[in-house]
Formats: C-alpha cells, sequence, structure tokens
C-alpha cells in the first residue's frame, strides 16, 4: 500500500498587480508599460508585420522592436509606448478624473480595448 504526502501549500491572493506584489518600485508604471507591451506586440502580430516593417513604422530599428516583442520595456516611456499604439492605428484616450480627497494619492487606471 502507498501512503501519499500532503504538502500543505500556503496561497496568497495577488494585489492584481505582479510587480507591487515583489515590491518592486515604481510597479504602477511597470504594470502599465508592460500592458502597452502586450498590445503592442498583438497589433504588430495582427497587421502581419516584420520586425522590419514595424520598426519603420514607430520610427526605431528593429532591435527595439527585437525588445519590445520580447517583453523588454527598459528605455521606453510610457509615452513613447502610447505614441507606438498611435502609430499602428489606434485611438489612445487620456483621460483625467476628478480630485481625491485631500491626503490621498490619485491612481493611474488604465481600461483595456
Amino acid at each position: 500500500m502507498v501512503q501519499s504526502k500532503r504538502k500543505h501549500v500556503r496561497v496568497e491572493w495577488g494585489s492584481g498587480n505582479v510587480f507591487a506584489d515583489l515590491r518592486l518600485p515604481d510597479a504602477d508604471e511597470l504594470q502599465h508599460k508592460a500592458r502597452l507591451g502586450v498590445l503592442i506586440h498583438q497589433s504588430i502580430r495582427e497587421q502581419g508585420l516584420s520586425q522590419v516593417q514595424a520598426a519603420r513604422v514607430l520610427g526605431v530599428n528593429q532591435p527595439k522592436i527585437s525588445a519590445l516583442m520580447n517583453g523588454k520595456m527598459e528605455g521606453f516611456s510610457l509615452e513613447r509606448l502610447l505614441t507606438f499604439l498611435s502609430a499602428l492605428g489606434h485611438e489612445v484616450k487620456l483621460t483625467i478624473g476628478r480630485r481625491t480627497p485631500p491626503g490621498k494619492a490619485g491612481r493611474v487606471l488604465m481600461a483595456p480595448p
């Protein structure tokens, strides 16, 4: 007869931002960059663009496209990533909401397309 050993695994709910869960600095910005990177990657694939063609459309060199396609967001600002989405034909909208109560920080939210 074989006895199985049961392991107890501790499960912790995430916050929805893996970068914050890992306690990385600038977690919100990293999350936004990751989401934008995914959208750029999807757009390039959906349009059937090669990396060289995408580089021409976005006004960068092919190694930068390779970095984006591989999830390497270092060196790309949020503004630049938004500009890339616009160049790929996406409508980009920024909305400024109402002020938060005094002493409470505001948030940056990104809605999916």
